[in-house]
């Protein structure tokens, strides 16, 4: 009896984390986004529990130059597009520390705004197994995160290979309000947000649309 007793104690000690756990992350997506979604939409996209998802909120726009006085740091990213899936495989390394960062994410637009993501981290071992495993286009860029006065992030993606030269800026939000009351910098030019030809996924299979190939002094 004693030993049904602790054992029933433990699962309900666990049963207490795992919903606290769950709780206090569902309270953190609400608190750190406040961007809304349609649950039907985001279940016909094959996201069938927000509670998992990751929502982004981000506008972007042709940068005209990088700002160096605002990077505060710089990571070399090579991803993976996927053949026939919205998934994708992310190498990440910091410039100047070296340190690794991998993850398998699946991204799909709801809006031209709005994104609906969920990643895994892996370790090297499952990154080079997928890598050996998974066929598709790769992406490769320089990733500068710079500082801002507001909770608003901003980085640039200095790209490189057939699309070096192009340069562009990515604005993430924490609410719709904050989207639609941000001034772009100087540094911005034109706003691709509503291009979906411009996206990650769209410059891997496509290249970039000939009404840009100005912007791009491509490096083998």
């Amino acid at each position: 009896m004693f030993y049904w007793l602790e054992l029933f104690g433990i699962l309900g000690g666990i049963w207490f984390n795992v919903r606290f756990a769950c709780d206090f992350f569902e309270k953190r997506i609400s608190m750190s986004n406040k961007v809304i979604v349609d649950r039907q939409l985001a279940a016909q996209l094959g996201f069938p529990k927000l509670n998992y998802v990751f929502v982004e909120l981000e506008r972007r726009w042709i940068c005209t130059k990088i700002p160096a006085e605002l990077v505060h740091e710089t990571v070399q990213i090579c991803d993976l597009y996927v053949t026939g899936t919205c998934l994708r495989l992310r190498e990440e390394r910091g410039a100047t520390d070296g340190s690794l960062r991998l993850r398998l994410s699946r991204k799909v637009s709801a809006e031209p705004s709005i994104r609906l993501m969920s990643s895994i981290y892996l370790q090297k071992f499952e990154f080079d197994l997928l890598k050996t495993a998974l066929t598709g286009k790769q992406i490769r860029k320089r990733r500068h995160r710079l500082s801002c006065a507001t909770d608003t992030v901003l980085v640039i993606d200095e790209f490189q290979g057939d699309l070096a030269g192009l340069l562009v800026l990515e604005a993430e939000f924490s609410s719709e309000q904050a989207s639609r009351e941000f001034i772009a910098p100087w540094y911005a030019g034109e706003e691709i947000t509503d291009m979906p030809d411009l996206t990650g996924g769209a410059l891997a299979e496509h290249g970039l649309p000939r009404r840009f190939s100005h912007l791009c002094d491509p490096i083998k």
